[in-house]
């Protein structure tokens, strides 16, 4: 067991900072955020499409990938109707069968009624334009590209399926499958998910424009290899044809692996003191004079899960103070909300609102949360 769990932490150790936030939030079985550069959505976007299933064979003729799990791109504006919701959360890179072979998750509204079936009747009148809909299911990951710029309608939507892993649409009711992740991939400071939508959110993590993507500069190193070999052959040679579903692929983190992680989690151990860490930086964090909300009762549910989630991935069996810590910079950035300087407590008391502008001029919520990890004292 020892030797699994050592050969494990070896593997997380090789990941990058997206494949690392994407196993947590699979480990945890809860759902992230993604912040990064307008410039960089895309290749992001195709980064993370890379960890989820790369299927190519191009390369070679045993295809790998980190996770091996079903995707889907939803990508959502102003103009995104439900519609566009159900259709954009279904699996895009799986071959499917014709539909009356394949096996939906998808189930009539009929039947769960109980009301009398008229299978012959109904089929006549059933539109063609669904089928492709009703024939298809929830991806594993789902990437909603700008979610925060969909109206409140798709993302009462999106909280309802991170609540109830499920999806209603017109003529069916899908069901997600497990593992489930969904990740909001937006813009650095723009506006924020509906307040309750956000706080569904487990963890935020930032992209910026100095951090890696190694799979995406793999890949590129590979297609310049290729071309170069054949710029400087005159002989036409074909590559021979390996069909996606007879390619050997070989996940790095198989479902047996994130079930020895999410075991692992569940023995974790903390000491009383570590327990006070964590509970004084909540307590902290809600009295900072910067603070206008956002440290609310999920939030910190979602505190002490990551933190456990983290313990067996860095190859222990307890909970650090630096693990706390950790936990605290990817938990509260997306959820703090920065006071307006003038409902900034101290005025109250004849502070001056010149002074307070000031003070609170440039305060970020990640200034926040490094200020109140250096004004809480940490158990030795």
């Amino acid at each position: 067991m020892e030797e699994m769990h050592d050969r494990l932490v070896e593997k997380v150790q090789t990941l990058s900072d997206l494949e690392i936030a994407v196993l947590i939030c699979l480990v945890a079985e809860q759902h992230c955020i993604f912040e990064t550069e307008a410039q960089l959505l895309d290749t992001v976007e195709s980064e993370l499409k890379l960890i989820l299933d790369f299927t190519s064979t191009k390369f070679s003729q045993v295809a790998t990938h980190v996770f091996g799990l079903t995707w889907a791109v939803l990508e959502c504006n102003e103009q995104t109707t439900l519609d566009h919701f159900g259709c954009g959360i279904l699996a895009k890179n799986e071959t499917s069968d014709d539909y009356f072979n394949s096996k939906s998750e998808a189930s009539n509204f009929a039947s769960l009624s109980g009301s009398p079936k008229r299978p012959d009747r109904r089929a006549s009148k059933t539109p063609n334009a669904f089928t492709q809909l009703d024939s298809g299911r929830i991806a594993n990951i789902v990437i909603a590209k700008n979610l925060d710029r969909a109206n409140s309608q798709v993302q009462t939507q999106a909280l309802e399926l991170m609540r109830g892993k499920r999806n209603f649409t017109r003529t069916a009711v899908y069901a997600a499958p497990r593992p489930f992740l969904l990740v909001a991939l937006n813009e650095l400071n723009t506006t924020r998910l509906s307040m309750h939508l956000n706080d569904q959110f487990f963890m935020s993590h930032k992209h910026n424009f100095e951090d890696s993507l190694p799979n995406l500069e793999e890949q590129h190193q590979k297609a310049q290899v290729l071309d170069d070999d054949q710029s400087t052959s005159s002989v036409i040679r074909t590559p021979p044809f390996v069909s996606a579903k007879s390619a050997s692929l070989a996940a790095l983190f198989s479902a047996e692996d994130l079930a020895t992680f999410n075991a692992r989690m569940a023995k974790v151990k903390i000491s009383s003191e570590v327990r006070a860490y964590l509970h004084n930086i909540v307590v902290f964090m809600r009295l900072h004079r910067a603070v206008a909300g956002g440290i609310s009762a999920l939030s910190t549910r979602h505190f002490s899960t990551l933190a456990y989630a983290l313990a067996p991935l860095h190859g222990l069996d307890y909970i650090s103070p630096s693990t706390v810590a950790l936990a605290a910079r990817k938990i509260y950035p997306h959820r703090i909300v920065i006071i307006a300087p003038e409902n900034e407590r101290s005025l109250q008391w004849g502070s001056s609102l010149e002074a307070v502008k000031a003070v609170l001029d440039g305060v970020t919520a990640d200034d926040v949360v490094e200020e109140v990890l250096q004004s809480v004292e940490v158990p030795l």
